[in-house]
């Protein structure tokens, strides 16, 4: 199975990339955003969205998700003790 942060290539195109996005839709179809690890004229390459099945993994947790909230400075509310509803 494909998770956030796996090393990914496409069977097609050939090209290499850690998955960034997972989108499930309504009737079972599952497209996954692949950020290129290469660089294109200088610049990052931008990331493409392709089905599932068409992908096979490199490499599996090459990134980790962040460990930090990310909310903002902000103390998380929902999380307080003494927070009234």
């Amino acid at each position: 199975m494909i998770e956030l942060g796996d090393r990914v290539k496409d069977k097609i195109s050939g090209l290499k990339g850690i998955v960034v996005g997972i989108s499930n839709y309504l009737y079972g179809c599952k497209r996954v955003s692949i950020q290129p690890e290469e660089a294109k004229d200088g610049k990052p390459a931008e990331w493409y969205t392709v089905d599932e099945p068409q992908l096979e993994i490199v490499k599996k947790s090459v990134v980790s998700g962040r460990d930090t909230p990310t909310h903002g400075p902000r103390e998380n509310i929902q999380h307080r003790k003494d927070a009234r509803r």
